[in-house]
């Protein structure tokens, strides 16, 4: 397991090194390893309110709140642009997953507490990694755009359109 671990971490620096021209870098990654990182923290918090039926649930959902944005933010820190979509379709995820807590919660079917400050904050941090990410995969993308064709140079005044 160990040595697979290494392999898989060495291919990635070979590809950050050697594609780092190929593979445009994009703006906002310390913005986005930030709410990674709080999104890191919440649901490491969350895991301790929510009770799982079964320990198999328990890992599921400690792999979807703590290992997925840490790897995530790993791969943003790389700087690679593709990233910035994958933080909006994780963050699109988890804001619908709170939304639908909170409307739980709210409904009546639970207790308003602990779990619907942290679902509300993790919403919030959600949104936020949307935004920036959507932002940074925009620019990204801009900024890899091929030049423009300039346009062709008016007559010079000694062509055929003499007075």
């Amino acid at each position: 397991m160990r040595t697979l671990l290494a392999d898989f971490f060495s291919i990635l620096l070979l590809l950050w090194a050697a594609e780092a021209g190929i593979i445009p870098s994009m703006r906002h990654t310390w913005t986005l390893v930030g709410l990674l990182a709080g999104l890191c923290l919440i649901g490491a918090t969350t895991t301790q309110l929510i009770p799982a039926a079964t320990e198999a649930g328990r890992i599921g959902w400690m792999l979807y709140l703590i290992a997925f944005p840490l790897a995530l933010a790993g791969l943003v820190w790389i700087g690679w642009a593709w990233t910035a979509m994958a933080c909006v379709i994780y963050g699109t995820v988890g804001l619908a997953l709170d939304l639908a807590t909170v409307t739980s919660i709210l409904s009546g079917q639970g207790e308003i507490g602990a779990l619907f400050l942290f679902s509300a904050m993790s919403g919030i941090v959600n949104f936020s990694l949307i935004l920036f990410g959507g932002r940074a995969f925009l620019h990204s993308s801009l900024g890899t755009a091929l030049p423009v064709s300039r346009p062709p140079n008016p007559p010079s005044p000694s062509s055929s359109a003499r007075p």
